[in-house]
C-alpha cells in the first residue's frame, strides 16, 4: 500500500493492494481500528458536506490516519453506505467521492513536475484516462488547430499531434462524451452545440474533468448496495455506526419548501445558530448543514442563503457550495435534520417543549406560517431581497457555459 492508493482507493491498483494486504474488515470493525471511525467519517462527511476529505485536513498518510487506515477506509464507507439501505444516500455518497477525487486530481495536474514530493505522490492526466479505458477516447487538441486559433465550430483537428505542455482542449470520441456527459448539465453539454469531427467532440480542459468526475462517480456507485444481513457478522459490528448516520440523515417525506421566508417565525435552534453565527462565532460542520438544509428546505436559493447571512461569520463561498449540493436536481436532497438528530450534536435544546409541536424545523415552522396572521416575506422587505434580485439577474445576463 502506498499513499496514491490511499489518495484514490477506486483506482484497480488500490483494490489489488488491498487484496493483497489479505486484512481482515470483519476483524476490524469488530476491532473498531482507526479505518472503521475514518469510514464513518467518510460517509458523514459525504452525506453532510459533499466532500469525503477528513475534517483534519492532513493528506493521507501525513498525520491524522495512515495510509493503511485511509486506504481501508473506503470499502468500510461502502460497507456503511449499503447498510444505511438508501438510494439517495448512495447516490450523494458516489457524487462526494467523485467531487473529492477529481480535486485531488486537479490539484496534481496544477503541480509543477520539479516541486513534486515523494511524500505527495501525484497522478498524470494520461494515467487518469487509462484508468478509465478512455486512453484512446482521448486526445489532446495539436497546438495551432483552426479552432484553437478561433476557427468555426466543427474545423478543428482531433488528430494525435503533440499540444503543448498543457493543452486547453482535447477531442473525446462521441460515444464516451454521450456515456460521461449529460445534457441536464446545460445546454453547451448538447451534442448540437458542440464541435464535433471524425466521430469526436471537443471539449475543454475542465469540461474533460467534469467528464472524468462522472466517470468516477460511476465506478464508485457500481456494487452497491452490498447484500448484507442485517443483525449477523460485520453488518451487526456496525450497527450502532449506521443508527448514528440514519438519524443524522432522518430521511422522510415532506410536501415541499413553504417558500416563506419569515425570521421572527423560525425555531428556536435555527434562530439559535444565526444568532451565534452574526456574534462572528464559527459553526460546527453539523450546525452549519443544519442551517443550510433549513433554509434550502424553506425555499431560498444559494443567492438569497447568501445574501441573508451576509452579516455572519458564514462564508459566502461555502454557503454557496453547501446549498447548491443540498439544492441539487438529481433529487436525493435531504431535508433538515429532526429535532431529535440536533439535539444529539447540542442544537436543539427543546425551548418550549417545542418537540411536542413537532419533530423536526421545517414542520415546526410550516404550522408557524400557517398560524400567522400576516406575513411580510424577508424577501420583499426594503433591503431584503433587492440584492439578490440584482445578482441573479446578472448571472442569467452572463451566463457562461459551465456546467
Amino acid at each position: 500500500m502506498d499513499a496514491l492508493d490511499a489518495k484514490y482507493p477506486f483506482f484497480a491498483a488500490a483494490r489489488e493492494a488491498v487484496a493483497d494486504a489479505a486484512v481482515s474488515l470483519p476483524e476490524l470493525v469488530a476491532a473498531d481500528a482507526p479505518a472503521v471511525e475514518r469510514g464513518r467519517e467518510r460517509v458523514e462527511r459525504a452525506l453532510m458536506d459533499g466532500t469525503v476529505e477528513s475534517e483534519s485536513g492532513a493528506f493521507p498518510g501525513e498525520s491524522a490516519y495512515d495510509v493503511q487506515a485511509e486506504l481501508l477506509s473506503y470499502p468500510i464507507a461502502r460497507i456503511l453506505v449499503s447498510l444505511l439501505d438508501s438510494e439517495p444516500a448512495i447516490e450523494k455518497y458516489a457524487a462526494a467521492e467523485a467531487a473529492t477525487a477529481v480535486d485531488r486530481i486537479r490539484d496534481d495536474l496544477a503541480t509543477d513536475g520539479e516541486l513534486r514530493s515523494v511524500s505527495t505522490p501525484t497522478v498524470a492526466l494520461d494515467g487518469v484516462l487509462a484508468e478509465f479505458d478512455l486512453a484512446d477516447a482521448v486526445r489532446p487538441e495539436p497546438a495551432g488547430s483552426r479552432l484553437e486559433a478561433g476557427g468555426a465550430a466543427g474545423t478543428g483537428t482531433p488528430g494525435a499531434g503533440s499540444p503543448g505542455r498543457d493543452p486547453a482542449h482535447y477531442w473525446i470520441d462521441a460515444g464516451p462524451y454521450l456515456r460521461l456527459t449529460s445534457p441536464s448539465w446545460g445546454p453547451s453539454w448538447r451534442l448540437v452545440n458542440r464541435a464535433l469531427a471524425d466521430g469526436a467532440v471537443r471539449v475543454s480542459r475542465e469540461e474533460l474533468l467534469d467528464a472524468l468526475e462522472a466517470a468516477v462517480e460511476e465506478r464508485v456507485r457500481e456494487g452497491l448496495p452490498f447484500e448484507l444481513a442485517a443483525g449477523e457478522g460485520i453488518a451487526a459490528e456496525l450497527e450502532d455506526g449506521v443508527a448514528d448516520l440514519k438519524r443524522l440523515l432522518s430521511e422522510r417525506s415532506y410536501t415541499g419548501p413553504v417558500d416563506v421566508v419569515a425570521p421572527e417565525l423560525f425555531p428556536p435552534c435555527m434562530t439559535n445558530l444565526i444568532e451565534k453565527a452574526e456574534r462572528d462565532a464559527d459553526l460546527s460542520p453539523p450546525e452549519s448543514f443544519a442551517l443550510m438544509a433549513f433554509l434550502v428546505g424553506i425555499g431560498m436559493t444559494p443567492d438569497e442563503v447568501v445574501t441573508f447571512c451576509a452579516d455572519t461569520s458564514l462564508d459566502a463561498e461555502g454557503i454557496r457550495y453547501q446549498t447548491e449540493y443540498l439544492k441539487d436536481d438529481r433529487g436525493t436532497q435531504y431535508p433538515p435534520p429532526t429535532c431529535e438528530t440536533l439535539a444529539n450534536y447540542g442544537i436543539c435544546h427543546n425551548e418550549e417543549d417545542h418537540m411536542q409541536v413537532a419533530a423536526d424545523p421545517l414542520a415546526y415552522y410550516e404550522k408557524r406560517v400557517a398560524a400567522a396572521d400576516e406575513i411580510i416575506d424577508w424577501r420583499d422587505r426594503e433591503g431584503g431581497g433587492e440584492e439578490v434580485k440584482g445578482a441573479e439577474a446578472g448571472e442569467t445576463a452572463e451566463s457562461g457555459e459551465t456546467k
